[in-house]
């Protein structure tokens, strides 16, 4: 791993970041809603900044595989962001399935591309990936009971 270019390493230190940032995410949505439901934003905002590596990553020359991810990152988000901000449609509980499939299908991409050409890197990498993936998908998907923007709304 030694032989990493600075591109390499900014593709690494991206993709680890997106995962710890959504396990910190998921972590509060189940624990302090509140908090989630007022920073949550953020993870959607960060994907400015990951197109921003990604045209780095783009214009130095790597392969699509590395810096596909960012932008699928930013449809996502903006995807996420009207759905849930601008237009507030409720559509996790009761799955509400136009909504529902684009926004779990882009979500999936991004964590594709970011996760899978760090074995291209590094194999160990792309097993300490699996793990954070791992936790982010139990802490995501047991945060998801009744929804809590539905029990607040009722209360």
């Amino acid at each position: 791993m030694s032989g990493l270019d600075h591109l390499d390493t900014l593709f690494v230190v991206t993709a680890f970041l997106f995962q710890i940032i959504l396990i910190i995410h998921f972590a509060l949505r189940k624990w302090r809603f509140e908090l989630a439901l007022r920073y949550g934003v953020f993870v959607y905002w960060l994907s400015l900044a990951a197109v921003a590596v990604s045209i780095q990553i783009l214009a130095g020359g790597k392969p699509w595989s590395f810096w596909i991810g960012g932008f699928i990152y930013l449809v996502w988000a903006v995807f996420g962001y009207a759905v849930e901000y601008k237009l507030d449609i409720q559509w996790r509980n009761p799955i509400r399935w136009p909504y529902f499939a684009p926004y779990v299908l882009l979500y999936l991409a991004v964590e594709m591309f970011y996760w899978w050409p760090l074995a291209l890197i590094w194999k160990p990498l792309w097993y300490g990936y699996a793990v954070l993936f791992i936790i982010s998908t139990i802490l995501n998907i047991s945060s998801h009971g009744p929804s809590k923007r539905d029990q607040q709304a009722e209360g």
